[in-house]
């Protein structure tokens, strides 16, 4: 067996990152040893032939090139990008099944790669909306335009010097050019096909980083869930106030009810669709939105969940698992624009939001203004090291209640060491990487701390990323 072979599969479960896992017996002269391969763009149930990919002593990888008999939990992809675009991974996969095939996935990294038993697993959350649920889109500009099989096949000329839509995975250079995604609302469509159209008719050049030069770099929209707020932020390599003033002008024409017109300039290599700087060309520069009863302001470079209705969901779970009393000292870390401080502010005595990001910081404080609220406040900390000398610095008690919603990566174990010295009552831990949440967690329980339940929310249909909630108690 090599790279490169074909072999025919029948897939029997669902694995992280929503592979689908088959096995096979490997070696001939030992019937019981099953080798196992996992397969990108299969389902339990189907039966597919499959390219290995990748070779290991105890696995192999493949992908799909064929599906011999499909699934019982396939279906048809709505959008005609899948399959070569990355932003959906399983739309032509029951939505039912996704939500059910989540729930497994975070069952068995909590029992099988955590080892934990004896805790609850409280059914996921779906997401009510499958589609147009994202509140932020963020598009790139390329001058390597990407090409579908259909229109190489279609003999038609294609400018291929200019394309704005999504990157093809693991491609930063190529990027498919598209005119409607599903994710976002129609508008979105209309202001994203109107962009192309401005600055492909003028002939605006599109930066590229080996020559660390060109005008256009990424469109990013912004769509409140709860107003009707929506932002427009164009982000360039350089300033043209007067193509951007053009820009703006025609763009309103087109589509009225955007609020605010933002450039973002970032003079940076960095393919990042946020500015050094920015300039305000219609509007006031952000938009607000709601999560529960408060109101956040959202700018063009701060960061809100993608996904406004789920991401109430999300925070009422972490404050049923918290189960605040009123009097209760709450250290909320990596609390970003506050929006967790403020949502469960009302349940406790005082809530206290450490962050690294300086102007995540300054966001959290202008959201605690906006809602006026007194019992919040906000501390600039870096939770790489130790956010401990601030609690001296600040005067400030200990917790009673700890809530924790790092990045991908999970914790530093400085920032868990903190939080085993703090000695909280209840730990409450949200995350969007489970993995890394049961590797962060097993720490807690090694220093007296237990697993007491698990809720998994989905805030991303159609891709095989999980939101998870467990709670921590301190046994005596």
């Amino acid at each position: 067996m090599k790279k490169g072979d074909q072999l025919e599969l029948e897939i029997e479960k669902y694995a992280f990152e929503g592979k689908g896992i088959a096995k096979i017996n490997k070696d001939s002269e030992q019937e019981d040893s099953k080798y196992v391969v996992f397969v990108h763009g299969a389902y339990p149930g189907d039966k597919v032939k499959a390219q290995l990919t990748k070779i290991k002593k105890s696995y192999a990888e493949g992908k799909v090139s064929e599906v011999i008999y499909p699934s019982q939990f396939r279906t048809k992809a709505k959008c005609k990008y899948f399959g070569t675009c990355g932003g959906c991974k399983q739309q032509d996969l029951d939505y039912q099944a996704q939500a059910k095939f989540k729930q497994q996935q975070v069952e068995e990294i909590f029992i099988k790669l955590g080892g934990f038993s004896n805790f609850k697993i409280e059914e996921i959350i779906s997401s009510e909306n499958i589609f147009y649920y994202r509140n932020k889109m963020e598009f790139s500009f390329a001058d390597k335009r990407w090409l579908t099989l259909e229109e190489i096949n279609s003999g038609k000329e294609i400018d291929r010097d200019f394309a704005l839509g999504l990157h093809i995975p693991n491609l930063f250079d190529k990027v498919l050019d598209i005119d409607e995604c599903f994710l976002q609302s129609e508008t979105s469509n209309k202001i994203l096909n109107f962009t192309r159209k401005f600055f492909k008719e003028r002939s605006v050049s599109i930066y590229t980083s080996q020559n660390n030069s060109g005008f256009l770099r990424n469109l990013v929209i912004k769509q409140s869930q709860h107003t009707k707020d929506l932002m427009v932020n164009l982000v360039s390599f350089y300033e043209d106030e007067k193509l951007m003033t053009e820009y703006s002008e025609n763009l309103l024409k087109s589509v009225p009810k955007i609020t605010t017109i933002i450039n973002n300039i970032n003079l940076k290599k960095a393919l990042i669709a946020t500015g050094d700087y920015e300039k305000v060309f219609y509007g006031n520069g952000f938009i607000f939105d709601t999560i529960g009863k408060y109101k956040f302001r959202v700018s063009a470079n701060s960061f809100f969940q993608t996904n406004t209705l789920q991401a109430e969901k999300l925070y009422q779970t972490a404050m049923g698992f918290a189960d605040l009393s009123g009097s209760e000292v709450v250290y909320d870390l990596y609390s970003g624009a506050g929006t967790i401080s403020i949502f469960i502010s009302s349940k406790a005595k005082q809530v206290i939001g450490f962050e690294t990001v300086e102007s995540a910081v300054a966001d959290a404080d202008e959201n605690k203004k906006l809602n006026q609220i007194e019992n919040v406040n906000f501390i600039t900390a870096d939770l790489y090291k130790s956010f401990l000398p601030k609690l001296e610095e600040n005067n400030l008690e200990k917790p009673d209640v700890v809530i924790i919603d790092p990045p991908r990566s999970g914790m530093h174990t400085n920032t868990v060491d903190d939080v085993i010295k703090l000695n909280p009552k209840k730990i409450v831990y949200v995350s969007c990487n489970p993995a890394t949440q049961v590797r962060d967690i097993k720490l807690f329980c090694s220093e007296n701390y237990k697993l007491i339940k698990i809720r998994p929310v989905d805030m991303f249909p159609h891709t095989y990323h999980i939101e998870n909630v467990a709670l921590l108690q301190k046994e005596e």
